[in-house]
């Protein structure tokens, strides 16, 4: 590939060690090139001026100005694409999340121990959420926006257990989750989540949405009764599955295979809404990287649901929404703040 047109890179990162092995296993990449290093905040300042990276990777917990202080000066100031790497801790977690909604892409995390051989197992995904990172659109996110959304959602009425929804989403999702959830009403139908994303994550995660809904939000543990008024989020590491028992809605876990790398797959999920729920269903895919969901969306049309994908525009990442316009899968082509109004839509009574 011509030196013009591959990625530039900056690794910000306080551990010589880490600058050392991110930089070797990005420069393996014959599209990327590592323009520089900086082990703080304010180097990088100084280096984002002088060489004009395209992605810059940020570790979440950095000396003289933590990450988020940094990132938040980022996105006011020059917006660009950040990938976040955090530690697979509830502190990494939180903080991750917080990035993510300042603005960061997405996020990489590194293991805790044994960070050479860590960070070269995750080599492949890291070159290819930098190859996403570059691509993506920018947008420097607002999290009292939330706040508002939620105290102006419409007080939409829904008594029934007939009636479900279901949302998949991958990188960018977990803001986009966020701001359909905080337009959702108190007694909106059942809803179940797929949102690709480690198992540390995922509880402070569905924590973080219950925080900024109306709705309860649960992050599911166990088999259980699926209920009005909830919303279901997949555990990371575990597939979410739906089922119908009597004259109610179920869902399961399941430790099965990863299905097309991921674990919860939105495929999965959509899947069994697809067989056990059909037409009472609406189902939207959000933002995120790869194809996961696409099929599932188009058995879900195929069985009657409403379908729903977020239009390019307002998608970090174009890639799964993308792929299921591409199949056919989807009904309806909209923005991100359009998505909760046409899937409560799609669930209203005849």
């Amino acid at each position: 590939m011509a030196r013009q047109h591959r990625i530039k890179v900056l690794v910000v990162d306080d551990s010589a060690l880490v600058r050392q092995l991110m930089t070797q296993l990005l420069e393996e990449d014959p599209g990327i090139e590592v323009v520089g290093a900086a082990a703080d905040p304010y180097i990088a300042r100084d280096k984002i001026k002088q060489l004009n990276p395209d992605v810059l990777t940020l570790d979440v917990e950095m000396p003289r100005m933590d990450g988020l202080t940094f990132l938040r000066n980022l996105m006011r100031l020059r917006p660009m694409p950040v990938v976040m790497v955090s530690t697979l801790t509830e502190r990494g977690a939180q903080v991750t999340l917080d990035a993510l909604s300042l603005g960061a892409v997405d996020f990489i995390a590194k293991p805790k121990l044994d960070v050479a051989r860590g960070l070269t197992e995750y080599a492949g995904l890291l070159v290819e959420k930098i190859k996403q990172a570059a691509k993506a659109r920018v947008v420097a996110h607002k999290p009292e926006r939330i706040g508002e959304i939620a105290a102006n959602a419409p007080a939409v009425a829904y008594r029934t257990t007939h009636r479900l929804i279901a949302i998949g989403a991958s990188t960018g999702g977990t803001e986009a989750i966020r701001e359909v959830l905080a337009q959702m009403p108190a007694d909106a139908p059942a809803t179940v989540i797929a949102q690709h994303i480690p198992g540390a994550f995922s509880a402070p995660f569905a924590d973080r949405l219950d925080r900024h809904s109306r709705m309860t939000v649960v992050h599911v543990e166990r088999d259980q009764e699926l209920l009005p008024g909830h919303a279901y989020v997949a555990p990371g590491g575990r597939h979410l599955r739906v089922y119908r028992s009597g004259a109610r809605w179920h869902c399961r876990l399941g430790d099965d295979d990863p299905i097309r790398r991921h674990r919860p797959s939105v495929d999965a999920l959509f899947e069994s809404v697809a067989e056990h729920v059909g037409g009472n269903a609406s189902a939207a895919l959000l933002t995120g990287m790869g194809d996961d969901g696409a099929r599932g969306l188009l058995a879900l049309r195929k069985a009657g649901a409403a379908t729903i994908a977020q239009d390019e525009a307002s998608s970090v990442v174009w890639g799964m929404p993308g792929a299921a316009v591409a199949l056919g899968a989807a009904q309806d082509t909209v923005p991100l703040s359009q998505v909760a109004q046409r899937l409560l839509a799609g669930t209203a009574h005849d």
